[in-house]
């Protein structure tokens, strides 16, 4: 204990640079938890860009394919699906709801969506959040409104009652719009930190509705052309959508009706598992997440080299220091032990402040990393592998600090200051 108070009053005499070399490490410890942290929860929420839906249906192709275009507006169909198909799914006794979705337009670089209702009301991200509305409402039976995820509105300036034209084809810049129907927003989504926020949502109507007169792929011509209220009057129906997903009764029946599906004799189909797909699409990152989490235990070996650097610095200035704790009686070993205390007390200083600086860093942007990124970072006690990789790092400040401990050993004998008894 002797040895642990002369240690701390031996720090507190050079109080600048243990401060500065227990505040580095803290940076260091705080930097690897942050990254540890928002590695978990960033893998957590990737998991959650869509949750309680059980099933997601499109034509067949890859399961990672259809998630990246149905869930995160990535890419697109290798084909649509028929109308029908989707209306014998939904009406099947295992599915509780279902969720149309037909995708293929944009505007400026934002895509647009055709939906139902059903989103509106069945869609979750996160922890089985539903979608909220900021302002306005749900498009209705006009098929020429519009709901805006919260950064298309933020980014492009756009507010209730104001106009859009929506543009043929996904790229940021379209020769083919549809200027002759226009559509108004009615609705600005709430902020989910999802693809949500970069899409346009349209009705199955209004996606209809601006197709109607065309043709081979290209618009009509002259009088062929349908105007906007001429598409209101005429069956807006789809004949084809994108993709669709399913809410079931029951959990159970989740693996026999995407055999089913997967089976389905009408047109090729493929149904998969949101939660399976996002691990697989994750997995491919793994090489990514690995590295930054290397770089941050690089960043750590860093500091507590330093710590191991000033330590020695150190030494030579503090010769005197250790003669007299020689010459009243402390042995070799003391000398030792009281530099492996040194670095010991160091470290775990810098790791308490390094705690405290990613709980403070916690609370002061929580909010707005959620409201942004859709991340949430929770105010919890760090986790087992957080408090063995504290562990870890106070065990190499205790291995580090060994290294001056013997070159202070070996230099106390040397000087010849032993006391005869």
């Amino acid at each position: 204990m002797y040895l642990l108070r002369l240690a701390l009053a031996s720090l507190a005499n050079r109080r600048f640079t243990a401060f500065l070399t227990a505040f580095s490490i803290a940076l260091s410890v705080c930097l690897l938890l942050t990254v540890e942290r928002v590695r978990t929860e960033a893998r957590a929420s990737f998991a959650s860009t869509i949750s309680g839906t059980d099933l997601i249906v499109g034509a067949r192709s890859g399961s990672i394919n259809l998630l990246l275009y149905s869930v995160f507006r990535i890419g697109n169909a290798t084909n649509n699906i028929r109308w029908d198909s989707y209306e014998h799914y939904a009406k099947a006794p295992q599915v509780k709801w279902a969720i149309p979705i037909s995708l293929g337009d944009s505007h400026r670089g934002y895509r647009v969506m055709g939906t139902n209702q059903s989103y509106f009301e069945h869609y979750q991200y996160g922890r089985k959040q539903n979608l909220q509305l900021a302002v306005g409402r749900a498009f209705a039976s006009d098929p020429f409104e519009v709901v805006l995820g919260a950064e298309v509105a933020d980014s492009l300036h756009y507010k209730l009652g104001d106009k859009l034209v929506l543009a043929h084809g996904v790229a940021a810049v379209s020769l083919v719009k549809h200027d002759d129907k226009p559509f108004t927003v009615v609705g600005i989504l709430q902020r989910t930190g999802t693809p949500v926020d970069r899409t346009l949502h349209i009705s199955l109507g209004g996606m209809e509705a601006i197709h109607i007169d065309w043709q081979n792929g290209v618009p009509a011509r002259g009088a062929g052309r349908v105007s906007a209220d001429q598409a209101r009057n005429m069956d807006l129906t789809p004949t084809a959508i994108t993709a669709f997903m399913l809410g079931l009764n029951n959990k159970i029946s989740t693996f026999s009706l995407q055999r089913d599906i997967n089976e389905f004799r009408g047109e090729p189909l493929l149904a998969i598992l949101p939660g399976v797909a996002l691990q697989e699409l994750w997995s491919m990152m793994g090489t990514a997440e690995q590295a930054l989490f290397i770089i941050s235990l690089f960043v750590v070996l860093t500091g507590l080299i330093g710590m191991l650097t000033a330590i020695l610095t150190s030494l030579n200035e503090r010769r005197r220091e250790m003669a007299i704790l020689r010459s009243v009686g402390a042995r070799p070993w003391h000398i030792a032990g009281l530099l492996i205390l040194e670095a010991f007390a160091l470290a775990l200083a810098g790791v308490l402040a390094g705690l405290g600086l990613l709980y403070i860093g916690i609370a002061a942007t929580q909010g707005y990393i959620q409201a942004n990124y859709g991340l949430f970072l929770p105010l919890a006690l760090p986790s087992a592998y957080e408090w063995s990789l504290l562990a870890v790092i106070l065990l190499a400040a205790l291995a580090m600090g060994t290294v001056p401990a013997w070159r202070a050993y070996r230099q106390s004998l040397a000087d010849g200051l032993s006391i005869n008894v």
